[in-house]
């Protein structure tokens, strides 16, 4: 907690750097290898009119990253796609296991509130995020119904 109290704000309108991030959270990695845990950081970015940037080596991969990525409508001042892929590359160049990046500009609860319980999966467990279909709508589900085999249907078989 003291390491997140740490990071402060930059004060320059400058485009938002993940560096100083991912330098606290490699640090937390190496400690929490050592006790045989590995370290995620969620990630909650909420700008649609600037892209992050950050100076990270491509081989240093000690961490998890998890981007939740809430935003508005495009229009003249936002560009949420260009900030959404380059959310994608960040999270390619510094996550160790697969992270996932979740999306939403609708502003629901409920949409918010799923796409976290989606973070959540451990990261050693998880699938490529292209084959992520949960949580499932329960309207969606359809019961499975086995043929049942009666009287009148069971096969009958001659000697």
């Amino acid at each position: 907690m003291a390491a997140m109290r740490g990071l402060s704000p930059s004060s320059s309108p400058a485009q938002p750097d993940l560096t100083n991030l991912f330098r606290l959270a490699a640090h937390e990695a190496k400690k929490s290898r050592v006790q045989g845990r590995i370290l995620r950081v969620i990630l909650f970015y909420c700008r649609s009119s600037e892209r992050p940037q950050h100076q990270w080596p491509v081989n240093q991969k000690l961490f998890t990253l998890d981007v939740m990525y809430l935003h508005d409508k495009p229009g003249p001042d936002n560009c949420p796609q260009e900030v959404y892929d380059t959310l994608v590359e960040a999270l390619e160049h510094v996550s160790e296991y697969e992270g996932y990046i979740l999306e939403s500009g609708h502003g629901l609860a409920r949409v918010l509130f799923r796409h976290v319980l989606v973070l959540l999966s451990h990261p050693q467990q998880r699938c490529i995020q292209e084959y992520v279909d949960i949580p499932k709508s329960i309207a969606k589900k359809v019961p499975q119904v086995e043929p049942m085999a009666t009287e009148d249907s069971a096969p009958i078989t001659t000697q």
